[in-house]
């Protein structure tokens, strides 16, 4: 077993990459596995886009899955998944189907159209070789979080959003971790102050250590969001070096929502379109369901740190009228 980095990465058999375009003010972010995984996923957005999410639910067919791709671009990132087929397919990765391959790669996408970047690229969107060269750069062990890959253009309603990641591992040994691009509709953090959502789950003071404010009024529990018909997203990927079933792994999906709204105030909005995509690589079985409940409660507390660490660890987009990160206010007041 590798050494923990607190990154999806954490899971053997997991590679990530990146890329990333700072005028675009965009990017990919590829999840390659060794090996065909056990995959499932779960929407509860009310404004998802997505490719082969379909194929994840338990009742269908096809089981496994060779990568997944997180994307900004909005609908036209949609082609991101492409470049990482390409990519697999030459190194001969894929479903047998008859004669040819087929490399299985569901995708979701988030919306960062409007953020200030370049986006006059022409006839065709840039997103299909961006997904080439982010299943290039896909490497195990660390990888950048924050204004990075699938997080680059990614706003919140009050800080710059980004791309975060958590691990942890269950009494019994087994592995989890998440992956997360924050782009929500609604705030990581809570009121005007630097406190997270999620502080009651941090670990190591990995997003600033300053746990719960004094106190939480009715002003800090208003809603802040973007906008009203300002579409968001946040995309995820939970994984987990255990044994499951497809059935087991769409719950891991559910467990993994409850951290993003344990993260985000308010989460799973009409405008947003939150995606969580599973994983089980199958390297080490399940003792029973009590060790899957624990797996279940971990799935919720490393989504929830993930997402605080995405904002956490943004910088802001070098453009005009940029959204500040939470960097930018906030850099002194980590304990």
């Amino acid at each position: 077993m590798t050494e923990a980095l607190n990154l999806l990465t954490d899971i053997d058999g997991i590679s990530v990459g990146h890329c990333t375009d700072p005028i675009l003010a965009s990017g990919v972010t590829a999840i390659i596995f060794d090996e065909p995984v056990i995959a499932s996923g779960t929407v509860l957005g009310g404004a998802p886009g997505g490719r082969d999410t379909g194929l994840l639910d338990p009742a269908m067919t096809v089981d496994r899955v060779d990568a997944f791709v997180l994307s900004g671009g909005s609908a036209f990132g949609l082609d991101a998944a492409g470049g990482v087929q390409a990519g697999l397919r030459e190194t001969g990765r894929g479903l047998q189907v008859g004669s040819v391959l087929v490399p299985i790669v569901p995708q979701a996408i988030l919306m960062d159209l409007l953020n200030g970047g370049n986006k006059e690229w022409g006839r065709h969107s840039p997103y299909r070789d961006m997904g080439y060269d982010a299943f290039v750069a896909a490497r195990k062990g660390a990888f950048e979080l924050g204004t990075a890959g699938a997080g680059t253009g990614a706003t919140t309603a009050t800080f710059k959003g980004g791309l975060g990641s958590a691990s942890a591992t269950t009494s019994s040994g087994h592995r989890i971790a998440a992956l997360v691009a924050v782009n929500a509709l609604g705030s990581a953090t809570i009121g005007e102050g630097p406190h997270f959502w999620a502080a009651p789950f941090e670990r190591n003071r990995e997003f600033g250590g300053l746990g719960l404010p004094p106190m939480i009024n009715d002003a800090d529990t208003a809603m802040r969001i973007k906008g009203v018909k300002v579409t968001a997203t946040t995309i995820g990927v939970i994984a987990t070096d255990t044994t499951l079933t497809k059935a087991e792994a769409h719950r891991l999906s559910i467990m993994a929502h409850d951290g993003l709204a344990r993260a985000l105030l308010p989460a799973h909005l009409p405008f947003d379109g939150d995606t969580i995509f599973a994983a089980a690589t199958g390297a080490r079985p399940l003792d029973g369901m009590p060790d899957f409940m624990e797996l279940c409660h971990l799935a919720t507390s490393v989504m929830a740190r993930a997402v605080a660490r995405g904002i956490y660890e943004a910088t802001a987009l070098l453009v005009d009228g940029a959204q500040a990160a939470w960097r930018d206010r906030f850099a002194g007041a980590s304990n």
